[in-house]
């Protein structure tokens, strides 16, 4: 049996570092069409909610959708905001290097407080951003009682 020294830069050199600047190009777009790959399906867009003294606004940020393809449900306290974020079909001869862009269908589900006024909801979508508004309960506005 022969014994052979272990050169571990050896090893690295033959896989990790290209030869060519394409072989670089290649490498690195690949790597990334590959990991959008394994991301493909989800979508979660982004959300805020404000609060003030009498209502609560949520701001959905929605890029390429139109208002037909959101959802917006309410059961008990749960406001529930869905849809889907399609990708344009592939053309031919069009080959994508990089696709950063998230795809997929979405589900964002939120508990409301109790002092929210559920009959109150409405929403609008302009510019890619839906805005949820959500009055409060002026009954269930906690309030300040003076001591006697």
């Amino acid at each position: 049996m022969t014994l052979v020294r272990y050169n571990p830069l050896r090893d690295f050199e033959r896989n990790a570092v290209p030869r060519t600047f394409t072989e670089l190009m290649d490498s690195f777009f690949d790597e990334a069409l590959q990991n959008r790959r394994s991301f493909e399906g989800t979508f979660n867009p982004k959300m805020d909610i404000i609060e003030n003294e009498t209502l609560f606004e949520i701001r959905v940020t929605l890029p390429g959708l139109k208002k037909e393809d959101i959802r917006i449900d309410m059961e008990n306290r749960n406001l529930t905001i869905s849809g889907e974020r399609k990708m344009e079909e592939h053309k031919d001869g069009v080959r994508y290097h990089l696709v950063e862009s998230s795809y997929g269908s979405f589900s964002r589900s939120l508990t409301l407080p109790e002092n929210v006024d559920r009959e109150s909801v409405s929403a609008s979508f302009e510019d890619g951003i839906l805005t949820v508004i959500i009055n409060k309960d002026e009954k269930a506005v906690a309030r300040n009682i003076q001591i006697k």
